[in-house]
């Protein structure tokens, strides 16, 4: 077998495009990350729009980034990721600027609408441009690179936004809406000049053939597994992390809001400090195992989280809580490179888009129906229930993931390099 490669070679390896991509991740996410945690703050405390109003706008958001998924991933494949990519940073800078002035509702609306169209394709759009860029045997890294820097640009965000914003200065939230909507324009000049030449529409040169469409990708045995642990691991997943488990820490454990914060903190920071070294340690695995190994992460995860509901309201819980986060974030580490990397290894030039569409799509999907189910489990003193349906969830992952998702991959899908 041959060596791994060393991720010290992986930006000399790197295209020009890749690299320029790659770039300006942090600036990016930078942005995200000083509006990310004040949206219900700046609307409910700063413009004084009641909490349901609120909860509703946020919710319209989401409603709306889950309805163009699909229409997205056609649009990509007919198109190219680039121009799609092109039209969400307009979008994302349009609704950032509107949502500094929204001071009346239906401006406000209209924003987070904006948002919601350009966060339901964005996933898919990045994705299949990092594949149409990133040679197969990279992918796998580019996209924990790209990860561990996203997250970077979230918490250095989260960071500045907290010592700037003040709920008594409105001008304060305004500044971050309208950098946020500034950090978009170093990668749409990229998009627009350098990378001009890159993924315009799709050539095809077997045009003759079925034409593409989610039909014909679910058809592949592959794809519909795929997609189930997709969807197994988002529910147990990240729909839990920024739902349920707050809920559980909160109303069982008796965790304050500030030891959440710290909780979160340090999940980013786990990933940041992680990711590299477990990419190091997963190329050339297969992927399945490497899963499978997440799912086993996670379940340990959960229990932590449970034992943070026998020791209420105490330092225990709040270290249990915090150390449920800290191991989730080592799970992600193991996740993010590599189902994007199957999915991708698994498309085709024509299905690509669709095929993200499809992945994002498994991923949105949990993030609708879990809180609302773990909020009626906690309310109704079924906590118990609640942790261990996650833990078996967590671990129903590794058995998909190896009975079933392994023996319909290739050696190149599943991650496994030519001796």
């Amino acid at each position: 077998m041959t060596a791994r490669p060393r991720l010290s070679s992986f930006w000399h390896d790197l295209p020009r495009e890749g690299k320029l991509l790659l770039s300006l991740v942090v600036v990016d996410f930078l942005g995200r990350g000083l509006t990310l945690p004040f949206a219900v703050v700046y609307l409910h405390q700063v413009r004084d729009f009641s909490l349901g109003t609120t909860g509703m706008l946020i919710g319209l958001g989401s409603l709306v980034g889950f309805a163009v998924v699909a229409p997205g991933g056609a649009l990509i494949d007919r198109i190219g990721a680039r121009k799609v990519m092109q039209g969400v940073q307009v979008l994302l800078i349009a609704g950032s600027v509107l949502l500094a002035f929204a001071s009346t509702i239906p401006v406000a609306a209209l924003a987070l609408v904006l948002q919601g169209l350009a966060f339901g394709v964005i996933w898919p759009a990045s994705q299949s441009l990092i594949a149409a860029i990133v040679p197969t045997e990279l992918r796998q890294r580019y996209y924990g690179v790209n990860f561990t820097l996203l997250n970077l640009g979230i918490g250095l965000g989260g960071i500045i936004s907290g010592l700037v914003v003040d709920v008594d200065r409105l001008s304060t939230f305004q500044a971050i809406y309208l950098l946020d909507a500034a950090t978009f324009l170093p990668s749409a000049f990229v998009l627009a000049v350098p990378l001009r030449h890159v993924a315009g529409r799709p050539v095809h040169e077997d045009e003759d053939g079925e034409r593409p469409s989610y039909l014909t990708l679910l058809r592949t045995p592959a794809v519909r597994t795929l997609l189930v642990v997709t969807l197994v691991a988002a529910f147990v997943g990240y729909a839990q992390l920024n739902a349920g488990m707050t809920a559980f820490a909160t109303v069982v454990g008796g965790v304050s809001t500030r030891a959440l914060g710290f909780a979160f903190a340090a999940n980013t920071a786990v990933i940041v400090v992680l990711q590299l070294v477990v990419l190091q340690r997963i190329e050339g695995r297969r992927r399945t195992r490497v899963l499978a190994v997440m799912g086993v992460v996670w379940a340990v995860s959960w229990v932590c989280l449970g034992g943070a509901g026998l020791w209420p309201g105490t330092l225990t819980a709040a270290l249990l809580v915090c150390a449920c986060t800290t191991i989730f974030a080592f799970g992600e580490t193991l996740l993010q490179p590599s189902i994007p990397a199957i999915v991708n290894d698994l498309a085709t030039d024509r299905t690509r888009g669709r095929a993200n569409a499809l992945n994002s799509f498994g991923f949105q999907l949990p993030q609708v129906i879990a809180p609302p189910i773990a909020g009626l489990l906690i309310e109704n003193d079924l906590s118990w229930l609640y942790v261990a349906s996650l833990v078996a969830g967590s671990l129903v992952i590794g058995v998909l993931a190896i009975s079933r998702l392994e023996p319909l991959l290739t050696p190149t899908a599943n991650g496994v390099r030519a001796s």
